[in-house]
């Protein structure tokens, strides 16, 4: 049993490894992301900030993903990490509120697009629209009308940092209960 209480320490170890160095790689990301803006005239003449390349936001938030993934497939003892769509449903208020802070701010539509591109996970406007309705009435998210979309942002970030880090303990400890379980089997 002792072997397993330090496996348990040193995945927490890794995890506490893993925030540090996310904290400094996503200052680092913020830097290089201030310095890949260019200033360029509009059709009035005032200065415009464009952001280099066709897909900016886009390759930004598929950047930050594959990089989460990658800190999770080098603390994991697998080859590739997987996420099944029925486990992005079961926890659908936790992605979106990643996918929504990660973009600052973002629309329905750009959120389902990200849900089947990032995580293969095709799901239908009726599950996800509902989530981000009750989301907005718990004040969790702020929802901004534009001409012809809703416009989501993060309004209670402790909130998100709450419910995000205690999935991620739910989730831990059934992960380590079925590890004990293998190391007896």
């Amino acid at each position: 049993m002792q072997e397993n209480v330090t496996s348990t320490e040193s995945v927490l170890e890794e995890l506490i490894r893993m925030t540090t160095s996310g904290d400094r790689n996503r200052e680092e990301r913020d830097r290089k992301r201030e310095g890949t803006k260019s200033d360029e005239l509009g059709s009035d003449g005032t200065p415009l900030e464009v952001e280099n390349g066709t897909n900016g936001a886009i390759d930004d938030v598929q950047q930050e993903l594959d990089e989460l993934v990658a800190e999770v497939e080098g603390t994991l003892p697998i080859e590739d990490v997987s996420l099944d769509e029925a486990l992005i449903k079961e926890n659908l208020e936790e992605v979106l509120l990643l996918l929504v802070a990660l973009r600052g701010e973002t629309h329905g539509k750009e959120l389902l697009s990200d849900l089947s591109r990032l995580f293969d996970a095709n799901l239908s406007p009726g599950t996800v629209y509902p989530s981000l309705h009750d989301l907005e009435e718990e004040d969790v998210l702020s929802m901004h009308a534009k001409v012809q979309t809703k416009e989501y942002s993060i309004a209670d970030d402790e909130y998100v940092r709450e419910t995000v880090e205690e999935t991620m303990v739910q989730h831990l400890s059934f992960g380590l209960l079925l590890y004990a379980f293998l190391t007896r089997f």
